[in-house]
């Protein structure tokens, strides 16, 4: 995948940079390109009345474990309990979403997307087009889009509160406010455009209705439609230092299994573990030793082919909508290397990126979210177009993305931590400095070397 289509997923609608200028207010709920009169179900309603001041809550998770650090033994357990402490929830979400109260049911939004978000379900676009060369075992037929909507639970909600609780316009990035407290859970839902003519894979997966702009499955990039996508991927990510002491976080993948048959919860109990990643391996260089044994990484060993083909560097936790396997041009001696859909991230090493430099907004994230490296002085600045410029696979420059670090401490001196958030310092703080000036942000489309293109 190039990188032009990682990173288009900014633009979310890709309505004109005007639209999204005009949006001013924070708290708009979606776009307003509404659904044809036949369309009778609900819209889309933004949840922003962030909660403070609460107390720690209970985590059932920590106890499947024995209230110790995870382990690749201790995984499975753990991601099982993470998976049912939110099912209630989103079983109601996914199957009964006229009875959907995000509010009341103690779920929330990121501000100033309301431009990007289609007005049924808030959906965003995610990846504007997942090749169909990176799921050559399951039968995917043509390239899709992924459609993504994201919760956060009370706990997390306190973060967003203290970053735009008092002033959208001028959020609080410093004194620790984008740090997440223990407990905080984010919920990431990604759906595909690809039906089950397409990918057998999504046979009996759940459709929901959306009004797309952009559908890589069918060619249709033009006025909002109203069409279907399928429910392909759950991201289940907590903030929990007891059990995972290196990074804080714990980063968990469900995905859909069409074998699975649906119990009392539905569909989510064909939602089924990819896997789990609570730190980066960075005693594993995977470019010297291919099959080196991986200790922060777990992966289902009966997770469904599909969601096998795209795991990340070294077999690091990735999921289908999670762009790990890329294209790549590596320069050497004797040339560029380039090297087609190659494996160079994974969920951990993608958010540790998360971060904010405050005397450089335009640019907002020093490093790309994952490995990038500018032409030597003298080389073409497009050497190796439209391929990424990498830095060698295992070099000290690539591991720069594969290593441990707490959420306090920014990839780059000089930046604000982001906290493995990265729809914070990738997709809403852009967002933000866009309304704001007017102007498109440096990370919404970048060149081969990560450079913004004029």
């Amino acid at each position: 995948m190039l990188i032009r289509n990682a990173c288009l997923c900014l633009a979310g609608s890709l309505l004109a940079l005007g639209a999204i200028a005009a949006s001013i207010n924070p708290y708009a709920d979606h776009n307003d390109t509404l659904p044809p009169a036949d369309y009778t179900g609900p819209l889309f309603k933004l949840s922003y009345n962030y909660p403070s001041g609460l107390p720690a809550p209970y985590m059932p998770w920590r106890a499947a474990i024995g209230n110790g650090a995870i382990t690749t033994a201790t995984a499975p357990a753990y991601t099982q309990a993470l998976k049912d402490t939110i099912a209630r929830d989103m079983a109601t979400l996914l199957t009964d979403y006229p009875d959907w109260n995000a509010a009341k049911r103690g779920w929330y939004n990121d501000p100033w997307l309301g431009a990007q978000r289609e007005p049924v379900h808030g959906m965003l676009v995610g990846i504007e087009k997942v090749d169909n060369t990176l799921f050559p075992k399951s039968g995917l037929a043509k390239p899709f889009t992924t459609y993504v909507l994201t919760y956060y639970n009370r706990t997390a909600a306190q973060t967003l509160g203290k970053i735009w609780g008092r002033n959208p316009n001028a959020p609080v990035l410093d004194g620790g406010a984008t740090q997440y407290a223990e407990g905080s859970i984010t919920v990431k839902l990604a759906f595909t455009t690809a039906d089950p003519a397409t990918w057998p894979a999504m046979e009996g997966a759940l459709a929901w209705p959306m009004m797309m702009t952009a559908n890589a499955t069918t060619g249709h990039n033009d006025r909002p439609k109203l069409d279907k996508a399928y429910l392909m991927q759950v991201d289940i990510v907590v903030k929990d230092t007891r059990s995972a002491p290196q990074t804080g976080w714990v980063f968990t993948t469900l995905v859909y299994d069409k074998d699975t048959r649906p119990g009392s919860a539905g569909v989510w109990d064909q939602m089924v573990p990819l896997g789990a990643q609570w730190g980066n391996d960075p005693q594993a260089n995977s470019a010297l030793d291919p099959g080196a044994a991986l200790q922060e990484t777990w992966v289902n060993p009966n997770a469904p082919l599909y969601a096998t083909e795209t795991l990340g560097w070294g077999g690091r936790l990735s999921g289908p909508n999670d762009h790990a396997l890329n294209d790549i041009s590596v320069a050497g001696e004797g040339g560029r290397v380039l090297s087609r859909n190659a494996a160079n991230s994974s969920c951990l090493s993608c958010h540790g990126a998360s971060q904010w430099n405050v005397a450089n907004p335009r640019q907002g994230m020093a490093s790309f979210f994952m490995p990038l490296a500018a032409p030597a002085a003298d080389a073409d600045a497009r050497a190796g177009a439209p391929y990424m410029n990498s830095p060698a696979p295992g070099s000290v420059e690539w591991l720069r993305w594969f290593q441990n670090r707490a959420g306090d401490v920014p990839m780059d001196v000089g930046s604000i931590p982001g906290d493995y958030d990265l729809a914070l310092t990738f997709r809403v703080l852009p967002a933000w400095h866009e309304a704001m000036t007017g102007k498109a942000h440096a990370l919404r489309k970048l060149d081969a070397s990560g450079k913004a293109q004029r």
